[in-house]
């Protein structure tokens, strides 16, 4: 199935999956795709990724990441910012903060994809991906 918003796309089979408790979920391989899965990753939000198939088949297995006995995840709320009809640009001092640090900002800037504070340290803005909490 050919979808134009790969990044809307995997915050959603994320979302799905940590509704239905899966222990993981499969998103296509794109280089944006494997860059906010390490950014991810780095930040704790998931276990871990491994990347399955070949050519145009590839896939990301993203292992999703539960505390407690109640198994809650650790993802609580994922929300597209920057649309393909409406792009969200921010310069390093207007880059927002997600519930005041608890949660993340995911940013595209000229040094590659990286998180609202990492971009804050690097005095980069960019465009505003997403935010997750």
């Amino acid at each position: 199935m050919a979808t134009n918003d790969t990044i809307a796309d995997m915050l959603t089979r994320i979302r799905n999956a940590t509704m239905a408790r899966h222990k993981t979920t499969e998103v296509p391989a794109t280089k944006m795709t494997r860059s906010i899965a390490q950014v991810l990753k780095d930040e704790g939000f998931i276990a871990d990724y491994q990347e399955d198939g070949e050519g145009i088949k590839r896939r990301l297995v993203l292992s999703l990441k539960y505390k407690g006995k109640g198994q809650r995840p650790i993802i609580t709320k994922l929300k597209r910012v920057s649309k393909p009809g409406f792009r969200v640009y921010s310069s390093c001092k207007d880059l927002p903060r997600v519930l005041g640090g608890i949660g993340i900002a995911i940013v595209s800037t000229p040094n590659g994809i990286m998180t609202d504070r990492q971009a804050r340290q690097s005095g980069v803005g960019g465009e505003v991906l997403c935010y997750i909490w």
